[in-house]
């Protein structure tokens, strides 16, 4: 099985095109459906107030010419609010009616309305900013005073202001009791004043979020790009309260700027699903800079006509591109958010085609905008989105690092029971070792001594040489119980069982003992210092001695204790054993010669060798020195073998 290779099988391409086409037709027959129900809602009027108080008949005066009208109305565009059209009519009032306040509701109006009973002006729209936005089903309504009315027929008259390359229009007038009319007027406003100004504050919350989210993640372009789509349409819906009436230029801009909005949505789109920015990108800005440039240096006039021409369409282009954008992504991904993606830009599309369709009379309507709402809407359906699958991803994240914490936990634990297993396979090779090198030391020493003593004894010697046999082996024995005491890694503890020692075996030949310390702390503590370190070196000082007693002749033998620097200016320890006795002539290598019983210097330096100590041997006709210097950190092994 293993000379196999399993090789992914590919369908067909009859069958792939076969489930492409299949998706697309899906797709594409959903998004009919929502069309068709988008246009069915969009041509459900708004509620209205009863019918027994509309008033539709009017005599229109316009253009110097006078001629009966019905309501609604479309007059003809213009640019100027000089000479409006007036539309008079009449309404009758009883003294019956005087026990409630009756009030004139203007359902919608484009651009400005002035309204006035008998002569009275009530109501002038152009005092409000947001009632002015032709993108903005703005309603109004005016309680007329009680002392204005009379029995029978009273006059009313509008004037309507227009401005703009739109025609101007007129609905319906209401005018009856207030209690039956301020319900209607409250859910108008509901519904084409609070929304907007509630949908874009979610806008400006929403494009804080993302902000700080691209901020936080910067590799993340998309969601910079829809902040910044989303906080130029929070300025657009609140420019005209916020703007005073000096900047009303620069707010005539930013309301133009709905092309760059646009260019935005789609840029963060195409983004989001992986497309690479390119030079040309930049192009899709165009048509908003157009905009902009015909408000800076142009008239108002110009900036109105120049959006109208350039700026819709451009919005709508652009609505198009990214419906196909989402299709294309949606039949390859089959992603339900996406799917929901393309059912916003569908119902904003269709919206748009709407009131572009009111705009040109291509179709009946109440001049009835909603391509705002609806892109707001899909704004924040989005932005919401985003945020929601941020937030996922945290919680992801959280939960990842909460299993990992788990699992770092029960790797700690196990890492801890394996250490344990670790020390104390370590302790009990350290006591082999340990246990090993007494046995060897006892073997070396001790058991070599005992052997000369069977000999001796049974060759019948004097008590004399058993003797020193005995002592040797002795002090041999306590040498090594001495190596076996928890000194802490003083060194001079040691030295100062070994000078006690080393007094006893020069007593008998009368060869005195000076004993010198250079340095107050005498030498330098080594925590890691070994009972083998400490055998080697006192096994080492013991044959030094033993030399100077035995063929040196010497009267006086001087153990200096120091601390020097090395090289490296670490202090280390030095001890020197100095005797006045004859001397002897050393090799070339340093030593004495074999053949002439240089053994026990070898071993003298193997010793100071396994301790990775240096030693210096100087021998002449007026003594002998060995200078033993200690290195800054002892060894856990053998330093001769490496």
């Amino acid at each position: 099985m293993s000379g196999f290779a399993v090789i992914p099988v590919r369908p067909p391409k009859r069958w792939r095109l076969r489930v492409s086409t299949f998706r697309t037709v899906r797709y594409a027959v959903l998004q009919i459906l929502i069309v068709v129900a988008c246009v069915f809602v969009l041509h459900q009027p708004p509620p209205e107030p009863p019918a027994r108080y509309a008033l539709t008949e009017f005599s229109l005066k316009e253009n110097g010419a006078t001629h009966a009208v019905t309501l609604p109305h479309f007059t003809a565009h213009r640019f100027s609010m000089n000479d409006p059209p007036v539309y008079t009519g009449e309404f009758a009032w009883s003294e019956a009616d005087a026990r409630q306040a009756w009030s004139v509701l203007l359902p919608r109006f484009t651009n400005g309305a002035e309204v006035a009973v008998n002569g009275v002006v009530l109501l002038d729209s152009r005092r409000d900013s947001a009632a002015n936005r032709s993108d903005r089903a703005t309603p109004e309504i005016v309680v007329i005073p009680g002392s204005l009315l009379h029995n029978g027929a009273n006059g009313i008259a509008i004037r309507l202001f227009v401005w703009g390359p739109i025609t101007g229009f007129l609905d319906r007038v209401y005018v009856g009791p207030d209690d039956a009319l301020r319900p209607y007027y409250d859910l108008r406003t509901l519904i084409f004043v609070t929304m907007p100004v509630v949908l874009a504050a979610w806008q400006a919350i929403l494009a804080v979020i993302l902000s700080i989210m691209w901020i936080m993640r910067r590799h993340e372009v998309a969601y910079g790009v829809l902040a910044a789509a989303m906080a130029l349409g929070t300025v657009q819906a609140f420019v005209p309260t916020l703007a005073p009436p000096q900047s009303g230029h620069l707010g005539g801009i930013l309301l133009a700027s709905a092309p760059l909005e646009a260019g935005l949505v789609l840029i963060f789109a195409l983004l989001f699903f992986g497309w690479k920015w390119s030079r040309a990108g930049w192009l899709i800005f165009l048509p908003g800079l157009i905009v902009a440039a015909a408000g800076v240096f142009g008239s108002r006039a110009q900036l109105r006509e120049v959006f109208l021409f350039v700026g819709t369409p451009t919005v709508g282009l652009y609505l198009l591109l990214l419906a196909l954008a989402v299709m294309q992504v949606a039949i390859r991904r089959q992603n339900f958010a996406i799917l929901i993606f393309g059912c916003a830009v569908t119902i904003v599309l269709t919206c748009w085609i709407h009131d572009l369709s009111s705009v040109l009379s291509i179709v009946p309507d109440r001049r009835i905008f909603y391509s705002r709402l609806s892109y707001s809407s899909m704004l924040i359906a989005i932005g919401g989105a985003l945020t929601w699958r941020f937030a996922r991803a945290l919680n992801q994240v959280d939960g990842f690092a909460g299993r990992l914490v788990v699992r770092v936990r029960e790797a700690e634990e196990k890492l801890k029971q394996s250490f344990a297993r670790e020390q104390e396979r370590e302790r009990a090779a350290a006591l082999a070792r340990e246990r090993s090198r007494l046995m060897r030391d006892l073997h070396d020493g001790l058991g070599g001594q005992l052997v000369s003593i069977v000999a001796l004894s049974e060759r019948g010697e004097s008590i004399a040489p058993i003797g020193d046999a005995a002592r040797a082996a002795l002090k041999d024995l306590r040498l090594v119980i001495d190596s076996m005491d928890d000194i802490g890694g003083d060194l001079m503890l040691a030295l100062g069982s070994w000078r006690e020692r080393a007094v006893a075996q020069l007593r008998p030949h009368n060869i005195a003992l000076d004993w010198r310390t250079t340095s107050a702390q005498g030498l330098p503590v080594h925590p890691e210092l070994r009972p083998w370190h400490v055998i080697q070196i006192l096994r080492l000082l013991d044959e030094a001695l033993t030399n100077a007693v035995k063929h040196a002749g010497a009267m006086r033998i001087q153990v200096t204790i120091a601390t020097v620097m090395d090289d490296a200016g670490h202090a280390c320890g030095c001890i020197t054993v100095e005797d006045d006795g004859k001397g002897f002539d050393l090799g070339d290598d340093g030593m004495v010669p074999a053949r002439r019983g240089g053994r026990g210097l070898r071993n003298m330096k193997k010793r100071a060798a396994q301790c990775a100590a240096e030693l210096e041997l100087v021998s002449s006709a007026a003594g002998t020195r060995v200078r033993l210097k200690l290195p800054y950190r002892f060894p856990d092994g053998d330093a001769s073998a490496v």
